[in-house]
């Protein structure tokens, strides 16, 4: 009999210690780490003329458009920066629609008749010219229509990624059709933001800031996963193929015990998150905290909450780092929503808020009765948006994989609803004029006028584990986003629902200015949205059966699966939001329907494939052995002996019994793939029929599975078990 596959795994985990990194790395002080492979502020403000640093910095800060003259300039000395830290090439690092970065590299070298040169141009940094055909487009490009553009994005400083044998300059870029469709994450998010300033900025200015010249959208995304040993994942073709582990049995101990979490590392764990902050920081992410998750082997990275087109790239750097540093400590990171069945799932919390040129968060309470007044303005306008566009941000979250974790123990459910905590709960009603009884630390009967609105302490709230989108102090925690995602689509979306929200308050205010005062507007205003939209908030269980049945009585939508929330992304309401605000035409909306429509099939059609084939080639052959020399023993015992063997009968009973199911669940599992690729041709109705027939064919080849794994002689089980997977390091 070949090696098991296990076993080997197993005895090849046996006395691994924790990797050492080379001294070299661990001399340097975290302050001279932090950044040294970004050309961000302090590299620019050495190598740049002052005139081009400042132009520069305000195209950064304001979105003014960039100089074009200065494009040589700025080449120049990001190549000779790069040069001097041992890059060879550069690359328009982007991040198409994939949900993965790309990169084309080219060399700074130059042939010419003088000899060879090092060059780079101020046109090579604004632009490049990668393939757009071969990247999905949702019928944007067609396979004969290949060019697409790279264009250098300044908000997002340049950075150099290191190698074994030489490093890489890393040019943050959107990628668009050469008719000027956006093909990636990046373009939309970068819109969004520009109409979220133009939005906020005309209502600060209104309500008499004329400072003020900018305002985007700030993120922090904590990024959940899990790290398992290299060996069992090699001896896994489901983790291999799809990620996920198509089945399984749960394990004698999952995470009951709650033990896990916020426990210590192991020391291989900690070696491999150490190694991979210090090459996070070099490339200026800013993160804060490591700490065990719940599930046994899920782990979680945090960072300072920074600029979001920032925070988006630095989360897709991070996912990429930690994949490739897990690698070299004989790890793999899994960065599936829900690698294993029976625990958490890993999602990535998005904390997003808002803050101004100045220096200012408007969704922070102030220390004044104005700055008060401006903070139930924006909050308003936050759950105004979410409110009418909870679809979009359930959209925004949407694959195949999250679909598995939304709605279960560790994660929120699909109807997407507000919460507040108790006592800005009860300001919001106060204010909307409901008769509240006396609390303690609150005034009875508040008014929202500038001369009267109390301050407001910071700490509003307590947390809520179970709302998808909940208020924690001075941003909004969206709990939703699926571990993998990236998070520039959540992020436009909330950029762009606020940005029409604030729209929306300033032209009712300007409309009352003309008959009343500034504070008798505010006060209409947030009076009447409140009631209009406070159906979101909600501030109890939203695991509940009883929420599900209090939501869909308030008409809040409630998309279980993708499917039916893509159905909703091109509806008349959303294409007419992404137009007005400039953020995605009506064709760039429909396509990324259709690519999340595929995306989601072939998934599914990726993990059924893989299901069938572990099933047939790896459980059915240990469960047919098995059956064999059960059905042997017990005939030997019956010619030698004469004991009673109705028991050994009944369990070679279930184990055919179970062989017969797991061989029929196969082959309606083939079947249904095969009716799916065959009889369904448009996009959604594939999609459909995946979700309605495949994953039911799937779920029943795991059912017999598991069961088989329980019974099946330990010694002949070919696949790392949970038990192993998630508690053997």
């Amino acid at each position: 009999m070949s090696a098991n596959p296990r076993r080997t795994a197993l005895n090849s985990i046996v006395g691994i210690q924790p990797r050492a990194t080379s001294d070299s790395f661990l001399d340097q002080s975290l302050t001279d780490l932090f950044g040294i492979n970004v050309f961000g502020d302090r590299a620019m403000r050495e190598r740049l003329p002052e005139a081009a640093y400042d132009s520069l910095r305000e195209t950064i800060e304001t979105g003014k458009p960039l100089d074009a003259e200065i494009a040589d300039l700025v080449a120049n000395a990001m190549k000779e920066w790069a040069v001097e830290r041992g890059a060879t090439h550069f690359t328009h690092w982007f991040q198409p629609m994939t949900g993965l970065t790309a990169e084309k590299h080219d060399s700074f070298l130059k042939f010419s008749s003088k000899g060879i040169l090092l060059e780079f141009s101020g046109r090579e940094l604004i632009k490049g010219e990668p393939d757009a055909s071969s990247f999905p487009s949702g019928g944007l490009r067609s396979t004969f229509e290949a060019r697409g553009y790279t264009a250098w994005d300044p908000t997002s400083p340049a950075f150099i990624r290191e190698g074994v044998n030489g490093a890489l300059l890393c040019i943050p870029t959107a990628f668009c059709s050469w008719t000027g469709e956006a093909l990636d994450k990046k373009t939309p998010l970068l819109r969004s933001e520009h109409a979220l300033s133009r939005a906020a900025v005309e209502l600060l200015h209104l309500l008499g800031d004329e400072e003020t010249r900018a305002v985007w959208s700030t993120a922090g995304p904590e990024q959940e996963f899990f790290l398992i040993d290299r060996n069992y994942f090699l001896a896994r073709p489901d983790l291999v193929a799809t990620g996920r582990t198509l089945l399984g049995a749960r394990p004698p101990k999952g995470q009951e015990l709650e033990d896990h979490y916020f426990g210590s590392m192991p020391p291989r764990i900690l070696a491999c998150l150490q190694e991979v902050e210090r090459e996070l920081w070099k490339l200026g992410v800013p993160l804060k905290t490591r700490h065990n998750e719940v599930a046994p082997s899920q782990y979680e990275l945090a960072p300072i909450y920074e600029r979001s087109t920032l925070a988006s790239d630095h989360n897709m750097l991070a996912m990429e780092i930690l994949r490739q540093v897990a690698q070299r400590h004989g790890l793999v990171c899994l960065l599936h929503e829900k690698p294993f069945a029976g625990i958490n799932g890993s999602g990535k919390h998005n904390n997003w808020s808002m803050q101004t040129s100045q220096g200012e968060n408007l969704l922070e309470p102030g220390h004044t009765p104005a700055e008060n007044a401006r903070f139930m303005l924006v909050l308003t306008a936050v759950i105004r948006a979410v409110d009418l566009h909870a679809d979009l941000l359930r959209i925004s979250v949407a694959r195949a994989g999250n679909d598995h974790r939304l709605g279960a123990n560790e994660a929120p459910p699909a109807i997407i609803s507000i919460y507040l905590g108790d006592e800005l709960d009860r300001i919001c009603r106060t204010l909307m004029g409901e008769d509240l009884p006396e609390a303690a630390g609150l005034a009875r009967n508040m008014e929202l006028g500038v001369s009267s609105l109390p301050p407001l302490p910071r700490d509003l709230t307590d947390r809520n584990r179970t709302s998808p989108f909940a208020f924690t102090g001075n941003k909004f925690e969206f709990r939703a986003v699926g571990a993998s995602q990236s998070v520039a689509d959540c992020n436009k979306v909330l950029n762009t629902i606020v940005a029409e929200s604030l729209q929306h308050l300033r032209n009712e205010l300007e409309k009352r200015m003309a008959e009343t005062t500034l504070e008798k507007a505010i006060q209409d205003v947030v009076r009447e949205n409140l009631r209009s939209h406070y159906r979101v908030v909600f501030n109890g269980n939203n695991y509940s059966e009883e929420w599900v049945r209090e939501a869909e009585r308030r008409g809040l939508a409630n998309l279980r699966n993708t499917p039916e929330a893509i159905a909703m992304y091109a509806s008349e309401k959303n294409v007419a939001l992404f137009e007005s605000q400039g953020v995605l035409t009506r064709t760039e909306v429909e396509s990324r329907g259709t690519i999340m429509y595929e995306t989601y099939a072939k998934a599914i059609a990726i993990e059924a494939q893989a299901c069938l084939s572990i099933a047939t080639t790896c459980v059915l052959p240990s469960a047919i052995r098995q059956q064999e020399e059960m059905a042997r023993s017990l005939s030997l015992t019956r010619e030698n002996t004469d004991l009673d063997v109705s028991a050994q009968e009944e369990l070679l009973g279930r184990l055919t019994s179970l062989v017969n199911e797991l061989i029929i669940a196969n082959r309606e599992l083939q079947i249904s793939q095969e009716e799916a690729e065959r009889k369904v041709e448009d996009h959604a109705g594939k999609a459909a029929f995946y979700r309605d027939e495949v994953l039911p064919a799937m779920a029943r080849v795991r059912t017999a599975c598991d069961e088989l794994e329980t019974i099946v002689d330990d010694a002949a089980w070919t696949l790392p078990r949970y038990s192993e997977m998630l508690f053997v390091h």
